[in-house]
């Protein structure tokens, strides 16, 4: 492994124990308030679709699917902008400032061909700011606290996660739909000015020679980092959307309790997933940095075997809502460690001129993986069964934690 991936530039002073930075802090909290403003529209996009705009459901489905596809592209795309600093810095501050203006704009839609196409420039100017968001928080934190940096970041997202739908309620309750979509530009408004107080409080930004536009695909993929995205791959196409837990939770309350309060309740086990996924984020920051080099890897490999756990969990029948409850905190739990993980490995491990590119790449796997995951697994759970759909991602979560089991081990050479 090449010691860039490791060691701070030459000349720059990080503190090694202090890895609660300006930098760190301001980061967590754009990721906090970005979620909290886009997570208002996201929340109240079926109501202004169906009802005041008189659409069908199949418009939410098609205004989704063309957004989460482009903003997948763009997490790629973004990859080349993250590996130079200078642009990196502008990438950042640009896709907040768009993502919350497209965002709150989509309030005054009137027309579903509107709505698909703010909703669709939001998410890609969102996916296209990933990486150098990624490559910026490599850039404020000592390469020893990778894991809580990360951690705290993804904890910060989670919560405003949480947050958003609840603030959504209050505002329509307030104001309107309309209105309480528009008024999500404020925190994403605040979002720009937290990233562009980290970018001032990032000491590795200055004075770096501008870098070509390049996708680095290859270079990526060598060394260690490349079997562990493997490993990262086979798990991401066994990772689901969480929609389909909350439908399997939902079909097996129906039968005793009916469709209305296995809805509700099934929205409540979702919730639980979100807050165990906030707790756990940081806490398996902690944990990768105190684990040493191996560190993100080793947790990453704890939460794809709780994933493989928690869908054994799924795939039984139970109309028992505390048998349900187990399986939605374990994934919680789970998502927290591999999310966390999967940034702070490929932080630790990616050379820093191409980090970007390793954060471009990882969020493609992720997007990809994550849409062959509901692709085919809702396909068997309609020609076959629910069960038989878990049993089959269950599967790829053992391959995957065998591939991230010996990811970290050297490469063998034979000398001639």
């Amino acid at each position: 492994m090449t010691t860039a991936a490791r060691d701070p530039d030459p000349g720059v002073d990080l503190p090694i124990n202090t890895w609660f930075t300006p930098g760190v802090r301001g980061i967590g909290t754009a990721s906090f308030f970005s979620d909290l403003g886009h997570e208002i529209p996201t929340a109240l996009l079926p109501s202004l679709l169906t009802v005041t705009l008189g659409a069908p459901a199949a418009a939410l489905g098609l205004v989704e699917g063309i957004a989460e596809g482009l903003g997948g592209a763009a997490k790629f795309a973004g990859g080349p902008l993250g590996d130079d600093p200078s642009r990196r810095r502008a990438t950042a501050v640009a896709g907040y400032t768009i993502t919350a203006v497209l965002s709150a704009a989509i309030g005054s839609a009137t027309s579903v061909a509107q709505v698909a196409t703010l909703r669709a420039g939001a998410w890609a100017a969102r996916g296209i700011r990933g990486p150098s968001r990624n490559a910026l928080l490599a850039d404020v934190v000592h390469p020893s606290a990778y894991g809580r940096a990360f951690g705290f970041e993804r904890a910060m997202d989670n919560l405003g996660a949480v947050g958003g739908p609840l603030l959504a309620l209050a505002l329509v309750a307030l104001v309107g739909t309309r209105w309480a979509i528009t008024l999500s530009v404020i925190p994403g408004l605040l979002a720009v000015l937290a990233i562009l107080y980290a970018i001032r409080k990032a000491p590795k930004l200055a004075d770096r020679p501008r870098r070509p536009l390049r996708f680095q695909v290859r270079p990526v993929l060598k060394g260690r980092l490349g079997r562990l995205l493997i490993g990262v791959t086979f798990f991401e196409v066994g990772n689901v959307a969480a929609t389909l837990l909350i439908l399997r939770a939902t079909e097996q309350l129906t039968t005793d309790l009916g469709l209305d309060r296995a809805t509700v309740l099934a929205l409540f086990l979702y919730a639980g997933y979100n807050l165990t996924a906030t707790l756990a984020s940081f806490p398996a920051g902690r944990l990768s940095d105190r684990l040493g080099s191996g560190g993100p890897q080793r947790v990453l490999l704890v939460g794809v075997v709780m994933f493989a756990i928690a869908y054994l969990g799924f795939a039984t029948n139970s109309t028992n809502i505390w048998f349900l409850l187990a399986p939605f905190l374990l994934a919680g739990v789970a998502i927290g460690f591999v999310e966390t993980a999967e940034h702070a490995a490929v932080a630790a491990q990616a050379p820093e001129e191409i980090r970007g590119s390793a954060f471009g790449l990882l969020a493609a796997i992720q997007s990809l993986g994550n849409l062959a995951a509901s692709a085919i697994a809702g396909l068997i759970w309609t020609l076959v069964s629910p069960t038989a759909a878990f049993y089959y991602l269950v599967t790829w979560m053992i391959a995957a934690a065998i591939v991230i089991a010996f990811a970290h081990r050297p490469s063998l050479r034979i000398k001639p």
